[in-house]
């Protein structure tokens, strides 16, 4: 089998080359669908051209949705490779047709150039052999095992060795055992002594003449008999046993409005459910009645229970003929993977069904109905995110995008809320750190340009909750919506997003708190580590976007009773989070994917950064005015630079007198993504220019108990420490001076990589950013870059690209490299930009 480009080569550039997939199918599909293996050769359709996958030409190319999806599903049958060729089940080839339904994408060896048509959502040509029949019941006389999972042992007869043979009634037994090199004899001879059999020496049968214990044996070994020891049973058994049946279970499924009633129950037809209770409670494992004897398979029996167990939530709960519970549509999709783990037979309505297993097909999901220009801007897992949360959202369920940091849940998010904006016309509301506000709307202003977007922060804030209305995207942090509680409170929204739900873990918490008293028709969270410390994490979450869908456990339970709700929650919660890891999207990502994080002041600071910066300029313009030399205007400017800089990091750094302590943006934007690198248990490396701000960065850590390694320009021995580092994983942070350690050294053992403050030349940051991601690395490395908003950190940012050359000197600390600057350059950086 040839293997194609992973999908990586789809989806990454806007003007990429369209691409459409073909589907060859053999002619003698009839003969071979039946054995579940149908080769269909995949084709590429580029500008009129067929190619095979692995021909195709170097660049980037876009596939429209329904062969993206298509081709989702043949990497994943593939180990990730889209392939040229491959085998199919009938399975299989109904799933890979669902997202192809009406497009000309299907065709015979036979006739390459004409494709198949669809009639009613079908292929006549296809379809209709790839219904899959019930096999044939076996013959009486010949008794055929079922098909066991793992390596069935030989069958005795294959050997010449005598079967276990069961002849009796309903009165009586009389079984023969298989010969004693039989590899059951053991276990058969265990059985029968087991239970209360008597050997009859002239006839080698071992006998139970009882009817009740007789009709016992069958209930609890009839299948055993059948499966595990292949007995064979006798052309008379069989005619005295035709009226023994056995107690069927079955899941009953209505709808009620939006809800279901659900009912799990033990039945036998014509027979009252009072009958089946009585015999239950006498321990029983057979019912006598006018319309035969029924037996009650005690595996079946189990299965029932914790099925019945499972709907009720109660952990305890015996056997009852019948249990009965009204599910919500947010339910659905728990209890339908319950019924279907537990092989219970399900009788439900179609809407059920599409509620229970669309989350299980990623062909059934749809791409949100957005602009084909923003879409073709997203990795391919990131369209299934966001299909999967606008299945959601057509659902009227909530969820939570769990996916590991640096995989882009922003991103995702914001084409779900451009989709439900679009369709509702109705605000939608977007809560998250105050340090994260900016980011978001710089990411709607990139990607969502004309969606009306308003950030609703510090003194940017609207007056009246009428003004709500007016916007497409409001954009919040926690504290903020804490503060403003009545006037969100009284609007009504579409949706509302909360992002790092790490925030309202706490159900205690005001912003837990208020949160959840907004009106919202959907509710999303976004979060890289759902469960930080416990179980009781899900409940706070779950809390906002479904309340009421998971339920406390009551109290004064046993060890075990509490170990079977925990894992009945998680199984609940399951459904309705979303994540992914950069090692299972691997061959869609780069192998560096590189960030940056904005970060605002918040009031304190900002008042203070102000201050210093009408300082700078108004001594650089007395300078100016008093005719002093340019080398002189240099330097001051320098200086000025060189203590905003230090103010975006830490106020402690410039201000070092200040009597009020003033927090960091910075800081508290580092120790969030701190916390959710060591939740995903990542390994970072720490650079800054400055080894005062690493001096602060090491009292945050040695204060939260997390080792590190610190390394500057006086560390001896370096590449000692650096072994160290990529040999002792439970270090998890090395805080690295930029200059002392941004070449030569190999870092390995990290995957993430944190630029705390920005330096002139970005090549100087790859190389710092290289010394994880080199020869040797085995994981994916993330770079993040933390920028202060309108501060002389975006001004650097915004000159690295326009003047880079410029900059090469900037922030060098000798007099020559000083005066390669311009001074016309130095003040532009200490303006406000127009």
């Amino acid at each position: 089998m040839s293997a194609g480009p992973a999908l990586q080569t789809f989806v990454i550039d806007p003007d990429a080359t369209p691409l459409r997939l073909r589907l060859l199918l053999p002619p003698n599909l009839p003969q071979c669908a039946p054995r579940d293996r149908i080769p269909v050769k995949v084709e590429a359709w580029v500008d009129g051209e067929v190619l095979a996958p692995d021909r195709l030409k170097g660049g980037t190319y876009w596939a429209e949705p329904p062969y993206l999806f298509a081709a989702l599903l043949l990497e994943t049958w593939n180990g990730g490779r889209l392939p040229a060729m491959m085998q199919l089940s009938r399975d299989q080839m109904s799933q890979l047709l669902q997202p192809l339904t009406g497009e000309k994408a299907v065709f015979s060896y036979r006739s390459p150039k004409q494709a198949m048509e669809w009639v009613d959502g079908k292929l006549p040509e296809v379809h209709p052999h790839l219904t899959i029949t019930k096999e044939p019941e076996p013959k009486e006389e010949e008794e055929i095992p079922k098909p066991r999972k793992g390596k069935a042992p030989p069958r005795p007869e294959d050997l010449g060795l005598a079967r276990m043979v069961v002849d009796g009634s309903t009165h009586f037994l009389a079984i023969t055992l298989p010969s004693r090199e039989s590899s059951v004899y053991a276990e058969a001879l265990e059985l029968v002594q087991a239970h209360g059999f008597s050997l009859e020496p002239s006839n080698r049968k071992w006998w139970l003449r009882d009817r009740h214990k007789a009709l016992q044996f069958l209930a609890e070994h009839w299948l055993r008999l059948r499966n595990h020891f292949r007995a064979k049973f006798t052309p008379s058994f069989r005619k005295r046993t035709k009226k023994l049946r056995e107690l069927e279970a079955r899941a009953i499924i209505q709808a009620d409005g939006e809800d279901f009633y659900t009912e799990v129950e033990l039945y036998a037809p014509g027979i009252d459910a009072q009958q089946i209770a009585q015999a239950l409670n006498k321990g029983q494992p057979y019912l006598e009645t006018h319309r035969g004897v029924f037996l009650f398979d005690s595996s079946k029996l189990k299965t029932v229970e914790e099925a019945q167990r499972r709907l009720t939530g109660q952990a305890d709960r015996m056997l009852t003929p019948r249990a009965r519970r009204r599910v919500s549509k947010e339910e659905a999709m728990a209890v339908g993977s319950d019924l279907e783990a537990l092989d219970v037979k399900i009788e439900a309505p179609e809407v059920w069904q599409r509620r229970s297993n669309a989350l299980k097909d990623l062909s059934l999901l749809e791409v949100p109905p957005v602009g084909e220009e923003i879409i073709k801007q997203l990795r391919p897992y990131q369209v299934l995110g966001a299909a999967w949360l606008w299945h959601l959202y057509r659902n009227k369920l909530g969820g939570i995008l769990a996916d590991e940091m640096g995989l882009g849940k922003t991103l995702q998010a914001l084409i779900l809320l451009t989709a439900v904006h679009e369709q509702t016309k109705q605000p939608c509301l977007v809560v998250c750190p105050a340090g994260l506000v900016e980011n978001w709307r710089r990411e709607c202003a990139k990607f969502t340009p004309d969606l009306k977007v308003f950030a609703h922060h510090r003194e940017k804030r609207l007056e009246e909750g009428d003004q709500i209305n007016d916007y497409g995207i409001i954009i919040t942090s926690y504290s903020t919506l804490t503060r403003d509680a009545e006037m969100f409170e009284t609007a009504e929204f579409a949706m509302v997003v909360g992002d790092e739900a790490q925030h309202v873990k706490n159900r205690q918490t005001q912003n837990a708190k208020t949160l959840r008293s907004l009106y919202a028709e959907r509710r999303f969270l976004l979060t890289g580590t759902p469960v930080e410390n416990s179980l009781e994490d899900l409940h706070s979450l779950f809390d906002f976007i479904m309340p009421g869908y998971l339920i406390d456990a009551p109290g004064g339970l046993t060890l075990q009773q509490r170990e079977w709700h925990s894992k009945r929650l998680r199984e609940r919660a399951a459904p309705y989070i979303l994540r992914r890891s950069k090692q299972e999207v691997a061959p869609e990502l780069p192998e560096k994917i590189e960030q940056v994080l904005y970060c605002e002041f918040d009031d304190d600071q900002e008042a203070l950064y102000k201050k210093y910066e009408e300082d700078a300029r108004r001594e650089v313009f007395e300078l100016e005015m008093s005719n002093a030399s340019e080398g002189k205007l240099r330097m001051a400017a320098f200086q000025q630079l060189l203590k905003l800089r230090q103010l975006c990091i830490d106020p402690r750094l410039a201000d070092k007198e200040g009597k009020d302590p003033v927090s960091s943006a910075k800081l508290e934007a580092f120790l969030e993504l701190l916390e959710e690198s060591l939740d995903g248990g990542h390994r970072l490396l720490v650079f800054s220019q400055f080894t005062s701000a690493l001096a602060l960065l090491k009292q945050e850590l040695d204060a939260r108990a997390v080792k590190y390694f610190y390394l500057d320009g006086q560390t001896p021995k370096r590449a000692t420490l650096c072994e160290k580092f990529n040999n002792d994983e439970s270090v998890p942070v090395f805080l690295i001076s930029l200059k002392a350690g941004g070449t030569g050294l190999n870092l390995t053992g990290a995957d993430t990589v944190v630029h705390y403050d920005p330096w002139w030349n970005p090549a100087v940051e790859a190389q710092a950013t290289d010394r994880a991601h080199r020869i040797g690395q085995e994981r994916k490395v993330t770079s993040y870059k933390l920028i202060v908003s309108n501060s002389v950190e975006e001004r650097v940012l915004s000159m690295q690209r326009q003047k880079a050359a410029l900059l090469k000197d900037l922030f060098e600390a000798s007099e020559a490299a000083n005066a390669k600057i311009k001074f016309a350059d130095l003040k532009a950086l200490l303006e406000e930009p127009e």
